[in-house]
């Protein structure tokens, strides 16, 4: 049962004995001031019980009256307390959250929750303030005792409040899912007069599901609490109203799939639950405590797959491993298939874990994907996965998620005496300050000592750090006040990877259009902006920093994403909201299309498949056949092959390849399926590696000894094409010959495999080419090398091709594979540390468009289009130019008022190929044009 703070009142005394050395015979005037920043915050930093005690001893208390305050001004005026608006007469002002900067006043002692200490924005006008009135800040956050946890907090009622709301959601969640459930008896916490009420609610509800009355289809319930100090115990409290049992977390999986329906389960995770060491995993806490970042966590396989509701309790600092992604939430809301015994009337569970109550409310934390808390007036939200959003609702597709980061404001009463408690103690030194007095001269505890943030006009020592941090802050925001004057156009690049050069150089050309460059990596986005004039580098992680994101966004008239695609919809969502156009060079995706819609309705232009291929390859043929229909001929087939390639002087590998864009997309595709259409039938190729099986030789360029293969679905643009009527329609890729017939090779081992590989995760042991080679071909680790190599050469079909590339790339040995979550993203990894380009080298990109056109006068003619685009070697790529001057070139467009349309739009129309096409002629992209004619 929840012990309630009042008990620990008789403890008290014996506190204001051992602090009678602070004590004076003069009275000391202290104040509580009203809470107003927030309409929901009711609470107290002391009871009337404590201003009692401190009364009787000679101090007067000032109380400014409140209406919105929890507990009764009447209650403090009993204890000795004098209501009062004025309360300038203090030397010691407290109270729990920040003050407005107007109402400070001078040379005071004030002790509150700054929120100062990590330079937060909306806090450094006060921060100035309190600097200026010279004014000493106590800030409860950091009294810490000697193990540095903090001494004077809120934690224990932030975990009961968090727990009762979550209870609620889960009534809510059930009720949407088709189940009523006891827990609809359970409100919200704040509904609740005091907490013995909310547990009364608690228990009523336990009691019906002692006798059964849970739906059997949704299965046993199981609540994971994540951390164990006062917040996870508080949460604790109230499901041990219910009738619930406490289980190890290996034993969750057996009570998740088998436990009994009159009770739920709940386990408590602690660090050596889920954390192991990378490198051979195993925990020490010892080592975790100095070096976090050497961690991981396990937690989102090995206890979130058998979990209905987390709770999560634990503070997240950066270094530190996170709970879950948000690929990992990806994963566990895969839908469950139904059993037999599931019906309409009595449906299950969509996935096992259906609810996260944040009562960290970190952010971007240890829960990833919680990027914006909640609030006790909008208290939930759906999270889905697949479109990384968050819906305002209890309904609909994801996880129910809870993150109020004021949680003890729903409990004011309880959670003013259980924090007055704890402050209590130190109120007789604080007591004694002298504002005007120097710091080193009070006789200050090192728990209240250290908590000081300013003193006589100044940070204090420990904290002088935050200016640090502001000044740097301020260099940026000056930085782009500078940039911004003059009416410039404000462009938003997304990445700062290889292909950004070129646009940022292009748009920069223009002295009226400023770029501003986001990326994870800051040093890449600050070497470019030393580069280019009228740049802004900024730091963005767009998995974790939404509101960041939405923010820059907001600020700018065209946002350019070169991100990878899965990012697209998520970037294009923030620039609907905020009525931004958009430019990608990616594949308009059934995501992408699915914001058609809301894209016309926002006024917006949003331009996809601006690149290469796609791109370029689109308005090549658009030109081609456009003209062709105006000459009043027919196109009987087109083909289309493109491919990044290195110059034939760099491919000295057995693949005749080097990496210019991701490896691991690279080697996915050719596992693909594709389909396309050959002399008028449709051919489909099925995933798995059959693809490679395609290969043609190319020999429009004869010099460079091609080969070809197709590449996804052609035949979907016969009619964004026009050419419903063309008897063949193929698109496919560029290689150099051997290409193909090496990867075959990796596909016949079984290394091409996107399955999740545990052997090679990294909290695994190291593990070498030869022994994953024998657990793919089906031999153990201790096999000698001869039987090994046999057994590769005979999956292999035999080939000596294949057998000397795996020995070149040193897949033969006992070298150790890089560790990633599948075999794929393994071979991903060794691949790209070998065929990177050098410093020094070049790339080349071969584009082939081959036209079929029946004029009528009955001849055929065969238009051949083709592009040859070197890199050069001190400047850019050739994938580079070619997908990032497209890309520049119709931002540029959009912002001249050149491209119009609103919604999606793809370069497949004359007003916009045309003029592109005519710009990347100018900036050195030729194409050539030759015909074959038969009679």
């Amino acid at each position: 049962m929840l012990r309630l703070t009042r008990p620990q009142a008789r403890s008290l005394r014996g506190c204001f004995c051992s602090q009678k050395r602070f004590h004076h015979h003069h009275k000391n005037v202290m104040a509580i001031r009203r809470e107003d920043i927030n309409v929901w915050e009711r609470r107290a930093p002391l009871a009337p019980r404590h201003v009692k005690e401190i009364t009787a001893a000679g101090h007067k208390v000032l109380v400014q009256p409140s209406n919105r305050r929890a507990i009764h001004e009447r209650y403090y005026e009993k204890a000795g307390a004098i209501i009062q608006e004025d309360i300038s007469e203090a030397s010691l002002i407290i109270g729990v959250k920040r003050p407005p900067e107007e109402k400070v006043y001078p040379h005071k002692t004030y002790a509150f929750f700054s929120h100062t200490i990590k330079a937060q924005e909306a806090n450094m006008g006060l921060l100035d303030d309190i600097l200026k009135k010279e004014v000493r800040l106590i800030d409860y956050e950091k009294m810490v005792d000697a193990n540095g946890f903090r001494i004077v907090a809120f934690g224990q009622w932030a975990g009961v409040a968090g727990m009762i709301n979550i209870l609620h959601g889960l009534g809510l969640r059930f009720l949407a899912l088709g189940h009523h459930t006891p827990f609809m008896h359970i409100g919200m916490a704040h509904n609740y007069r005091n907490v013995s009420q909310a547990i009364q609610a608690v228990r009523d509800c336990g009691y019906e599901i002692s006798l059964g009355l849970m739906p059997k289809s949704i299965g046993p319930l199981t609540f994971v609490f994540t951390g164990t100090g006062n917040v996870s115990k508080g949460a604790q409290e109230i499901i041990n109203e219910l009738p619930c049992e406490f289980v190890e977390p290996h034993e969750l999986k057996e009570v998740s799939l088998s436990g009994d329906m009159t009770k739920v389960y709940a386990t408590v995770l602690s660090r050596h639950h889920h954390l192991v060491r990378k490198s051979d995993g195993v925990y020490d806490p010892l080592e975790y405590e100095h070096h976090p970042e050497l961690y991981t966590s396990h937690f989102r396989v090995s206890v979130a797959p058998y979990t209905t509701c987390l709770i999560n309790g634990i503070y997240w600092d950066p270094q530190t491993p996170r709970l879950l992604r948000r690929h990992d939430a990806q994963r566990l809301l895969k839908p469950i298939r139904p059993s037999a015994a599931a019906t309409e009337g009595s449906p299950e569970l969509p996935h096992k874990l259906l609810a996260i109550c944040d009562i960290s409310a970190d952010t971007g934390g240890s829960i990833e994907f919680m990027t914006e808390c909640t609030t006790i007036e909008k208290p939930f939200c759906m999270y889905d996965a697949d479109q990384h959003i968050d819906h305002d609702s209890v309904e609909g597709t994801g996880i129910l998620m809870c993150s109020i980061d004021n949680l003890p404001a729903q409990l004011p009463i309880e959670a003013t005496e259980y924090f007055g408690d704890r402050l209590f103690p130190y109120i007789w030194e604080m007591l004694s300050s002298d504002a005007r007095r120097p710091l080193d001269e009070e006789d200050f505890s090192p728990q209240v000592k250290d908590a000081v943030i300013t003193s006589n006009g100044g940070l204090t020592p420990k904290f002088e750090y935050i200016e640090k941090l502001r000044e740097k802050r301020l260099l940026i925001r000056e930085k782009e006040q500078i940039l911004r004057k003059g009416g410039m156009k404000r462009v938003l690049l997304l990445g700062s990877g290889y292909v950004s050069g070129p646009v940022i150089e292009y748009l920069t050309r223009n002295t009226g259009i400023q770029v501003t460059v986001a990326s994870v990596l800051l040093s890449q986005a600050e070497e470019l902006a030393a580069k280019y004039p009228n740049t802004i580098p900024v730091m963005l992680d767009v998995t974790s920093q939404e509101g960041h994101m939405e923010s820059l966004v907001k600020d700018h008239d065209l946002v350019i994403s070169m991100l990878p695609y899965g990012y697209h919809p998520l970037v294009a969502k923030h620039c609907i909201n905020k009525k931004v156009n958009l430019v990608t060079a990616s594949y308009l995706s059934p995501a992408m299309k699915e914001l058609q819609k809301s894209a016309e309705e926002a006024g917006i232009t949003i331009v996809n498949e601006m690149g290469l291929d796609p791109g370029i390859d689109h308005m090549l043929a658009m030109e081609c056949i456009d003209q062709a229909k105006a000459d009043g001929a027919t196109v009987e087939f087109y083909t289309s092959y493109c491919g990044g390639l290195p110059a034939p002087e760099c491919s000295d590998n057995p693949l005749r390849y080097k990496f210019s864009w991701s490896p691991y997309g690279v080697l996915l595709n050719t596992i693909s399926p594709a389909v396309f259409l050959k002399d008028g039938q449709v051919i489909e190729i099925p995933a798995g590696g059959a693809l490679l099986e395609s290969t043609i030789p190319m020999d429009f360029l004869p010099g460079f000894n091609l080969e070809g293969f197709p590449n996804r679905d052609s035949t979907k643009y016969a009619e964004p094409y026009g050419i419903q009527s063309a008897h063949t329609l193929i698109r496919g890729t560029l290689r150099f010959r051997g290409f193909s017939s090496a990867m075959s090779g990796f596909v016949k081992l079984g290394l091409i495999n996107t399955e999740p590989c545990p052997m090679l995760h990294h909290t695994a042991a190291p593990v070498s080419w030869k022994a994953l080679l024998c657990k793919q071909v089906g031999l153990p680790a201790s096999v000698g090398d001869e039987a090994f190599q046999e057994a590769v050469f005979e999956r292999i079909d035999k080939d000596n091709f294949r057998m000397e590339m795996l020995k070149w790339f040193g897949m033969l040995s006992e070298e150790a594979v890089p560790h990633a979550d599948s075999i794929l993203g393994a071979v991903a990894k060794h691949l790209e540390a070998r065929l990177a380009f050098d410093k020094g080298e070049r790339d080349m990109i071969i584009m082939r468009n081959d036209v079929g056109i029946r004029h009528s006068s009955g001849e055929l003619e065969t238009k051949h289009i083709s592009l040859v685009v070197y890199g050069e070697q001190n400047g850019f790529s050739a994938m580079a130019k070619t997908v990032g001057y497209p890309a520049a070139i119709a931002a540029s467009m959009v912002l001249n008022g050149e491209i119009s349309t609103k919604g999606l739009v793809v370069p497949m129309t004359k007003d916009i190929y045309g003029p592109v096409l005519t710009k990347l002629k100018e900036e050195g992209l030729q194409f050539t044009t030759k015909s074959t004619l038969y009679e």
